[in-house]
């Protein structure tokens, strides 16, 4: 009974988070109908798109299978940040981690074309995995060695490896026939849907992560170290652990996650585009935390998020509510969570019990030495 009161007082600041948010948009959606074209005053606007957006995400099989499809790869963001979370590390570069996954994903791809398609789209996977792990690997080592932190670094690297990859699509491996720039097509490796469904192979992979995330957190000496880093770095190293060690391994597994996110989106694809803008990266921290870095809790806060993306075109045909009220539905929810001690004290909740290193994480200060 304990344990259940602690979970839900868990969840209770997540759920009144979504609920807030739904608020902020509703009052959105009514303004921006009454400073319209037709300039109406409708109340019950709101009610019809939010009903609008969860037809569009749960009405149909195409629906739910589209919902699934488009929560892949923001369980695998939420997993790169959340478990990054769990030892005391910010982790803002998915976003370049998926990227250099996804270009990493598409060379190989093209290698592979010719080749079973078990073989090539395993090949381009692994392939996305290890340069993700790359990019994670880099901001782990400077924080671990230099105590730069890995917020700035990774910033920095986003930047980076997006000019790189787009300077590198249209200058080196560039396709010769297509008239944008773009890599060669990946052939047999490319993530086709199953049946007359969306649903591909990429999502079985992603969301296999989440109990192997729970296994390795939980369940094996290593991610004991990883909590234990995160809780308190200076009792770990008299403990006997390698703070260095398990912040350089952690944000490699971190990258490996946004990586695998990467090449399952440019190998649904097929072939990389010069020009490649995703959020899933930044969504990832939604997701983590609305899921308090927990890889259930991201397993389902990544389906919330993926339904109103699937159900936003119909909302936007049926309410005539522009698909971008999802963007704002989702800073919203990730204001009030990065708010949550504003949020119990409004709502006079009491305090939950939340491991060291989630959102204590976002708002310490800079200069803690690791070592």
């Amino acid at each position: 009974m304990a344990r259940l009161r602690s979970y839900a007082g868990l969840v209770v600041v997540p759920a009144l988070s979504i609920l807030l948010a739904l608020l902020v948009a509703s009052f959105l959606i009514i303004l921006s109908a009454l400073v319209g074209p037709e300039g109406k005053f409708n109340l019950a606007l709101p009610l019809v798109a939010y009903w609008s957006l969860l037809e569009g995400a749960l009405g149909s099989l195409r629906g739910i299978a589209n919902m699934i499809v488009a929560a892949t790869p923001l369980v695998l963001t939420g997993l790169a940040v959340g478990v990054g979370l769990k030892a005391g590390l910010f982790n803002i570069g998915a976003t370049g981690q998926v990227l250099l996954g996804g270009f990493a994903a598409a060379l190989v791809g093209e290698r592979l074309a010719g080749a079973p398609p078990l073989i090539a789209i395993g090949g381009a996977v692994v392939a996305g995995i290890l340069a993700g792990a790359l990019a994670g690997f880099i901001p782990g080592f400077l924080k671990a060695f230099t105590g730069a932190h890995e917020v700035v670094t990774t910033i920095m690297l986003n930047a980076l490896i997006q000019l790189i990859i787009s300077g590198s699509v249209n200058d080196v491996f560039r396709a010769a026939g297509p008239t944008f720039a773009r890599t060669a097509s990946v052939g047999a490796a490319e993530l086709t849907g199953l049946g007359e469904t969306t649903l591909h192979l990429g999502v079985l992979l992603a969301f296999a992560c989440v109990p192997f995330s729970y296994w390795l957190l939980w369940r094996t000496t290593l991610g004991f170290e990883i909590r234990a880093v995160g809780a308190n770095p200076t009792a770990a190293r008299y403990a006997g652990m390698s703070p260095r060690r398990m912040i350089m391994l952690t944000m490699s597994l971190c990258g490996a996650f946004a990586g695998m996110a990467g090449a399952i989106e440019i190998l649904r694809l097929g072939y990389y585009p010069a020009v490649f803008g995703t959020s899933i990266g930044f969504d990832g921290i939604t997701v983590a935390l609305l899921g308090q870095a927990h890889p259930i809790g991201i397993l389902f806060s990544g389906l919330l998020l993926g339904a109103m993306r699937a159900g936003a075109p119909l909302m936007q045909i049926e309410a005539h509510v522009p698909v971008e009220i999802i963007d704002v539905i989702q800073g919203v929810i990730l204001i009030f969570l990065t708010a949550e001690v504003v949020v119990r004290r409004v709502f006079r909740l009491k305090a939950a019990r939340v491991e060291a290193g989630e959102l204590q994480t976002i708002t310490r200060t800079y200069g803690e030495k690791v070592a």
